[in-house]
């Protein structure tokens, strides 16, 4: 029963995760959106997370869960 462990492990994780990918960023355990935008995102974990490009695309997978694609130019933390 491996994969319902991790299946578990998985939902039931509230540290905030940032996952980069060459095409997209998955986004996991955020506290709040301040921003959605064609060109700029701004989410709230610890610190403010702007993320910037074009064709930015925000959709919402599962609770505290959102992933952006598009044209992703910059990642930044703000205290």
């Amino acid at each position: 029963m491996k994969l319902f462990e991790n299946v578990k492990n998985y939902i039931g994780e509230n540290k905030f995760r940032l996952i980069i990918y060459s095409d997209k960023v998955n986004i996991v355990n955020y506290d709040s959106i301040e921003e959605i935008g064609a060109t700029k995102i701004i989410f709230n974990a610890d610190k403010q997370i702007t993320i910037e490009g074009k064709n930015l695309i925000f959709n919402k997978l599962l609770n505290k869960e959102i992933l952006v694609t598009g044209d992703i130019e910059k990642i930044y933390f703000n205290e």
